[in-house]
């Protein structure tokens, strides 16, 4: 039987060296026994050697050798479809790894230049403002300054098979075969008529090979007779040079002599030029990496040098880099795809709507008509909604988690929570302000050359009508990093064709640009309505070529906001924006301080409404925290002086620990926060031996250390400050010495004692409405246990399977229909939290149910549910209504203000009091069933309204699965 059409519940598993096909197969039966029906994998085609992610795949039409052979991942899938289970695929459209030059397609255009059969694959530049980069790919990859890096002998060319390479520490680069002749006819002369006859001979050959050589079309050339013609001969032309190298001795010696002459010698300059001048031939210029941010000419994945983005938009490519992916999908290998980093392509909409064109003529061709499951990594805004043109079933899960985290953020308290920030840190701060200047770093330190591009552009496109020609360079390319510094959500989606710009994106530009104009008003408002009149394809065209160098410039504008809104925010302002870094989650909004239950129940309508089978992610591999760490500093929101009583006391306690270098105060105050909430957040449930304590500060003290690079204001990636770091490790070495620090863990641990034992809680709420709300739950690797990881690389660690495999046995008793009355059991789980077999069984109960009842999740009505009494705010209930079936769900919120209790579990009457939840309206009172503990809760009548206490709700189990049975 096949999988369900509709993923039931995902499970994402990251697929690398460590954890291979065979891995993957040895757990199926343990997925299927957590209620999992689709393996969520990464990315399984062939990637970078040793890469733990798979995003830099070199080859998309082969599977990634490092992960399995095809026969093991067809034992994965057969297992998985015995279960009746499939997978979705991770796809990476938007770019491809080209580190080290080991990608066929990205070596093939660093030998060939623009005449490459792979050049349209690539989003190069050939022609940019330097133009000694005309016809060529700048390869920022040197440790240094390129003439010092050469005349250090660290760039070797060497003759390898038939072929000259360039050899640069773990880079090897391919030499123009045009250019060989430098080599091969240095010093040729000296053996011109001076040798036997079978020597000449041999000279001879090698004569007419350099013949041979000339005579190859050259990169400039773009007919494809004479392209394919270059390929054709230089392949001989290394097999004929193969051929004498190996045959005649006095070749090979000139050969090799000139090989070595051609590398210099160390402190003898000059010596050097015969290798200047042959890398100056190639396609390719190589540089410090330092330059990169403000010459490199090919577009990248954010600002990383190493992933090349692909044209997606050429059919050549769309066709070639997924055939893999469309072969699998009609064997039925893969039954969904997830699509990465979607706002990276030239026109997100056209790509998707090709996607599912061509999955669904692979599928009718398999016999199955319906359109592929198809959900994409997409990063909404502020009441951004997801554009209902795309053919796609939602997005992968952050505006979940950003709707659920802050529900249980006490929202009355933002403005005690913003004045001790401020107080803290000895300044205000304004979020938006914050935003503004990180994206304008970006712009200025990361990606200035695409900023550079857009102007040039820009230039070109003002001096075509008399109207605009008057702009200058500079003011065009400042309008434009201001527009995209005040653009308000990641990027908009023109299209290249004659439809108008969408309502919804017309409203964002127009932000953007009254925005950028109201801070620079000394710049001209002319500047910015000429540059709005583009974006918005209202600009007069006067020609076709007017309009082609506009709408060109659209498209490249759109594909460059999402960027440098994505490392200004994500990768900077979340690591300097601290109030309360439970808010600071990918696809969040730190600005927002809470959630009402109303406007949750608002936006799981909406959410029902419009994209019923998005994912519901909780963690994933790019969340800054795991849902446990989040959890528990969401907790922190509740208590405002109990936090700021708490960290003063610390500051002061840690304050000999902190340095000091030229008048600056080293960790600085906003860090030193942020490392206290860290601890909070992260601190393990059980007591540390020697070595897991160890270990636990290692992995805070990488932490912090990623944290302050990302936040780019003392040290950063590029810039490094090495004082500020090692004082930074030293400080957190200096806190966490159990052995001098006994005042402050004195104070901390028994605080963070009382914050953990809410957070799991809190987590377990999270988990609940994550398994039943609308949208698809999502897991990521071994959340099911309790998880306290941080960003990656903290969250790609190993998980423990045998240990889950062993509690699923364990536990499956609780699992079955036929299971008895179960609160006793229940009760017991609750009672020990902290071993993780409850936060299992609720996740496991709650996916077995989901999947029994597939149609009510998917397709039932959700339906918010009032709670009275005077524990009403710490309740959220609904139900999930189709036909005569309905669930409710109800969970407890903001704990730390609902008991003081933190020995035991949020259960009984003594603390729920006369509170109640409203059931749906049925004609007769009927009753409930406890999925969780088997019990059955009879409804009641309280004035008018059929209710449930909730002293009977949560009498055994903290939360509540209850199923109508009558």
């Amino acid at each position: 039987m096949p999988p369900p059409r509709i993923p039931i519940a995902t499970y994402r598993l990251q697929f690398n060296g460590g954890f291979t096909f065979a891995d993957a197969t040895a757990i199926v039966p343990y997925l299927h026994d957590l209620g999992i029906t689709h393996c969520y994998a990464s990315s399984l085609l062939t990637a970078m050697p040793g890469s733990t992610h798979g995003y830099d795949i070199i080859d998309p039409t082969a599977l990634n050798p490092e992960i399995g052979t095809e026969a093991e991942f067809r034992r994965f899938v057969d297992a998985l479809h015995e279960r009746d289970m499939g997978v979705v695929l991770d796809v990476v459209p938007n770019h491809m790894g080209i580190g080290k030059a080991l990608n066929r397609w990205w070596r093939d255009v660093l030998e060939n230049g623009p005449s490459s059969r792979y050049a349209e694959a690539f989003d190069i530049d050939w022609h940019p403002i330097k133009r000694e980069l005309d016809d060529k790919v700048l390869l920022p990859i040197l440790a240094d300054q390129y003439g010092a890096v050469l005349e250090d002998q660290e760039i070797a060319v060497v003759y390898e098979d038939g072929q000259f390479l360039l050899r640069y520490g773990e880079h090897e680069l391919p030499v123009a075969p045009k250019s060989w002749i430098r080599i091969l006819s240095h010093r040729l002369d000296t053996l011109v008529g001076t040798e036997e006859d079978a020597a000449q001979a041999d000279v001879m050959e090698l004569q007419s090979i350099l013949t041979a050589i000339r005579n190859l079309p050259g990169r400039e050339e773009r007919d494809p007779e004479r392209i394919a013609e270059r390929y054709r001969e230089k392949e001989i032309i290394k097999k004929r040079l193969a051929a004498l190298m190996e045959g005649s001795g006095k070749i090979r010696d000139l050969v090799l002599e000139n090989v070595r002459r051609f590398n210099g010698e160390r402190g003898r300059s000059e010596s050097f030029d015969l290798l200047d001048a042959l890398l100056n031939e190639q396609a390719y210029r190589l540089a410090s990496w330092k330059v990169a941010s403000e010459e490199i000419n090919y577009r990248r994945f954010f600002d990383i040098n190493d992933l090349a983005a692909v044209r997606m938009e050429n059919p050549d490519v769309f066709r070639e880099s997924h055939q893999l992916v469309f072969q699998l999908i009609r064997e039925g290998a893969v039954n969904g795809l997830r699509i990465d980093h979607v706002d990276g392509l030239y026109d997100p909409g056209r790509y998707l709507g090709q996607l599912q064109a061509w999955a669904e003529r692979e599928l009718e061709r398999a016999g199955e008509e319906r359109p592929l499951f198809l959900v994409v990594e997409k990063i909404l805004g502020r009441d951004e909604a997801l554009p209902e043109t795309w053919p796609v079933h939602g997005t992968t899960g952050y505006d979940f988690i950003h709707v659920v985290n802050n529900l249980f953020v006490q929202s009355a308290n933002e403005r005690a929570f913003t004045e001790l920030y401020h107080r803290v840190i000895g300044r205000e701060e304004s979020y938006a302000d914050l935003v503004y200047a990180s994206k304008r770093l970006i712009m200025r330190v990361s990606m200035s050359s695409e900023i550079n591009v857009l102007g040039h552009q820009l230039n070109v496109i003002s001096e075509r009508d008399r109207r605009s020609r008057d702009f200058t360079l500079n003011s065009l390319t400042h309008a434009i990093r201001e527009i995209i510094a005040c653009f308000p959500v990641y990027r908009t989606y023109a299209t290249d064709g004659p439809e108008p710009v969408a309502d919804r994106d017309r409203a964002y530009i127009h932000m953007a640009v009254a925005r950028a104009k109201r801070r620079n008003p000394a710049l001209s408002g002319q500047v910015f309505d000429f540059i709005r009149a583009i974006l918005l394809k209202q600009s007069d065209a006067r020609t076709p070529r007017d309009r082609e160098e506009q709408i060109r410039f659209v498209m490249k504008f759109q594909q460059t906001t999402s960027p440098v809104t994505a490392k200004g925010i994500e990768d900077t302002v979340f690591y300097r924006y601290n109030r309360l870094v439970s808010l600071n989650e990918v696809g969040g909004e730190p600005e927002q301080f809470g959630l009402s239950v109303d406007e949750f129940h608002k936006r799981m309508r909406e959410r029902q409404a419009r994209w019923p089978h998005a994912l519901s992610a909780s963690t994933t591999h790019d969340t800054k925290r795991s849902e446990d760490v989040r959890a528990r500093l969401a907790v922190l929101s509740e208590m405002p002086q109990e936090w700021k009583a708490h960290v003063a006391r610390w500051r002061r306690l840690n304050r000999k620990h902190r340095g000091d270098a030229e008048g600056e105060r080293q960790p600085d105050r906003n860090d030193e926060y942020l490392f206290y909430q860290t601890l909070v957040g992260a601190w393990p449930l059980h007591a540390m031996g020697e070595e897991a304590y160890r270990t636990f500060c290692e992995r805070i003290q990488r932490y912090m250390e990623k944290a302050i690079h990302e936040a780019k204001v003392h040290t950063s990636w590029v810039n490094p400050s090495h004082g500020y770091d090692a004082a930074m490790r030293e400080f957190v070495r200096a806190v966490l010495d159990r052995s001098a620090s006994q005042a402050f863990f004195d104070d901390f641990l028994p605080f963070q004692e009382r914050i953990a034992h809410y957070g799991l809680f809190t987590g377990l709420s999270q988990l609940l409405l994550k398994v039943t709300a609308p949208g698809i739950p999502d897991f990521y690797q071994g959340t099911e246990l309790w998880d306290l990881s941080l960003v990656d690389p903290d969250n790609r660690r190993p998980v423990e399977y045998g240990v889950r495999t062993a509690l699923a046995g364990e536990l499956a008793p609780l699992l079955s229909d036929a299971a008895p009355g179960r609160s006793e059991e229940v009760r017991a789980l609750a009672q020990h939290p902290r071993d993780g077999r409850l936060k299992w069984y609720v996740a496991a109960a709650g996916l077995h149910y989901r999947r029994r009842r597939a149609a009510l999740f998917q397709q039932g009505e959700y339906l918010p549910l009032e709670s009275g009494g005077s524990r009403k705010q710490h309740v959220c209930a609904f139900a999930r209504v189709l036909d005569d079936q309905a669930v409710v769900t109800v969970v407890p919120r903001l704990l730390a203000t609902l008991t003081a209790d933190v020995k035991n579990p949020p259960v009984g009457a003594g603390l729920w009091e006369d509170s109640w939840v409203a059931v749906p309206p049925w004609p007769t009172l009927g009753s409930y069933r406890h999925v969780l503990t088997g019990d059955i809760l009879t409804v009641e009548s309280v004035s008018g309204r059929r209710v449930l206490p909730l002293a009977r709700v949560f009498q055994d189990c903290p939360l509540a699965l209850l199923e109508r049975i009558s």
